[in-house]
């Protein structure tokens, strides 16, 4: 019996209890049932609250509500027990063959076990990475790729409509001083003081002169210097954007929408989003700026968005950009940002707030901030890349520790917690590693179905009453939890909760593998014990596959 078939089960108890005359409830009133796991397996195999919940409504207290619930849930075969403990919570535990039952489901279901409708009906666009197109993404930007693109994964597991959004930053001062840096470069020079360094800037210079020559253009660098920053500023700018592309694509990471900043200013959107709030009556001038007087909603002081010489400051792009995505169909904006972006939060929610979105910090606009991430080697941190020049980039993490390794420790902590990584251990091929751990388990269990299939173990008999042992219980307990993680990954959103929970399961599936067989001692017959066991350790298997699929990780069935 699954989690969710057990809350059907209750609410169909509680039906009954109301039609009965036993519990003065309108049945309407009654919404889903929530069951969890017990802190302790000696409590039973779930617990629910729902005699606490009701109890009042129902005028008596929650333990007379519970006892009337229990003896009507006793009734059913799948049932072993029901006790009341405390104030009135219910301690269930299922018979042997109604809890084994959830192996053959979780095999039969697949790839869609774990996924459900929880959270269906909303559409949500996540804006996650959005690094400038100024240089290679650096190690913080390389766990918002991780995080960002995992919590899309368990979003949609969960029902949600996402959409997966980058913001290109090519428009302002940080892109003029890339062209400048890419111009200097060019003709030999030093980037200017405020410029970008490293290889990569040498790089795209040649290849912007290298492309010009090619076309039967002039060599950019010898035109006058106008001329020759439009040219390295939107050809370099193309480089710079597909080598950023490319590395997220290899790091498993796509989007559905690469929006443009520049497009903003072109398209007279950042002018319309300030009409917007002018004919809401936010915006006011003084000092001859123009002002949105975003303290009236809650923010720490007014913000500028028409400078005094005319130029728009970068908060009008935000502006005019967060109102776009809701004009396209947002119900749900979630913006990730970096540490150095805290002082941002005050002011995007007081920003959406004016144009009328619901007053609730997080309802329609929701920003995550995410903590720094520092790589160490030998106890000491890792130098800055040569290439980026003052940073360590995603590329050099994974020319280090594969995709797998670097997707999986950067989402297995929490992304509001700074992040010490360490790459001998997350490079390591020992139970030290997470990713190893977890990986090895799924290898396991691929490993256990061929030594099956060479024993004459099958699927083709399954009894669930035969998985009556603690392992198989603890087992079952864990494969049990998953639907409920992922959704409470994607509710908090909250990835590495996901990632515990593979780990924890990897745990109870070695130990499982440490004191049960699936295959017979030599001379022995094939039983149906054997082929029941079978049966739970593709289960195991199968959700490791979901699981870590949903973190953007492999599952090899070798290692």
């Amino acid at each position: 019996m699954t989690p969710e078939e057990l809350s059907a089960f209750i609410h169909t108890c509680l039906n009954e209890a109301i039609v009965a005359g036993e519990i003065a409830l309108d049945p309407s009133s009654i919404g889903e049932v929530k069951v969890e796991r017990p802190r302790s397996r000696e409590h039973g195999d779930w617990a629910t609250n729902v005699a606490m919940q009701y109890a009042k409504k129902a005028g008596t207290n929650p333990r007379a509500f519970a006892e009337i619930l229990a003896k009507r849930m006793c009734a059913a075969d799948s049932i072993a027990s029901v006790d009341i403990a405390g104030p009135g919570f219910l301690n269930i535990t299922l018979n042997t063959a109604a809890a084994g039952e959830l192996a053959r489901t979780i095999v039969e279901s697949g790839s869609e076990y774990g996924r459900t409708a929880a959270l269906a009906g909303s559409t949500v666009n996540l804006e996650f990475v959005s690094a400038n197109p100024t240089g290679p993404i650096h190690v913080g930007g390389a766990r918002w790729a991780a995080v960002g693109d995992s919590l899309a994964r368990i979003l949609e597991a969960s029902g949600v409509s996402v959409v997966r959004e980058y913001y290109f930053n090519d428009h302002g001062a940080q892109i003029d001083r890339f062209s400048g840096s890419l111009l200097a470069r060019a003709r030999g020079e030093e980037p200017p003081e405020d410029g970008y360094g490293g290889d990569y800037i040498e790089e795209i210079a040649t290849r912007v002169i290298d492309g010009e020559l090619a076309s039967g253009r002039p060599d950019p660098s010898t035109l006058p210097d106008d001329e020759a920053r439009e040219v390295f500023r939107e050809r370099g700018v193309a480089l710079m954007f597909a080598a950023i592309k490319k590395e997220l694509a290899d790091f498993r990471v796509e989007f559905d929408v690469y929006f443009h900043e520049d497009s903003l200013h072109e398209s007279g959107a950042v002018d319309e989003a300030i009409q917007t709030l002018r004919d809401k009556g936010v915006i006011f001038e003084a000092d001859g700026a123009t002002w949105i007087r975003t303290t009236d909603f809650g923010d720490d002081k007014d913000r500028v968005i028409i400078k005094s010489d005319g130029d728009t400051a970068y908060f009008a792009g935000d502006i005019a950009y967060y109102l776009d995505k809701r004009q396209r169909g947002a119900d749900h904006v979630i913006i990730m940002l970096g540490a150095d972006h805290h002082g941002y939060v005050g002011r995007m929610y007081a920003m959406a707030q004016a144009f009328g979105d619901t007053a609730g910090v997080g309802e329609n606009l929701e920003i995550l901030i995410g903590q720094l991430v520092n790589l160490v080697r030998d106890g000491e941190p890792v130098r800055m890349s040569k290439r980026a020049g003052t940073i360590v980039t995603l590329g050099d993490l994974v020319d280090v520790a594969d995709v797998d390794a670097s997707r999986y420790s950067l989402v297995r902590q929490a992304m509001d917690s700074p992040i010490d990584l360490d790459l001998d251990v997350i490079t390591s091929r020992t139970n030290d590693n997470p990713i190893y751990y977890v990986q090895y388990a799924h290898a396991r269990t691929c490993s256990v179905d061929r030594n099956a299939a060479e024993h004459g173990v099958t699927r083709d008999a399954f009894d669930p009453a035969l998985l009556d042992s603690e392992a198989d219980g603890d087992l079952l307990a864990a494969l049990a939890q998953y639907p409920d993680i992922v959704t409470q990954a994607a509710q908090l959103r909250e990835p590495h909760r996901l990632a515990r929970y593979l780990e924890d399961l990897a745990g109870k599936y070695h130990s499982w593998y440490g004191v049960s067989r699936v295959t017979p001692r030599a001379d022995d017959p094939v039983t149906d014990v054997h082929r029941t066991r079978l049966w739970l350790n593709d289960a195991t298997g199968q959700v490791l596959r979901n699981g870590l699929a949903l973190l953007g990780v492999g599952a090899p069935e070798r290692m």
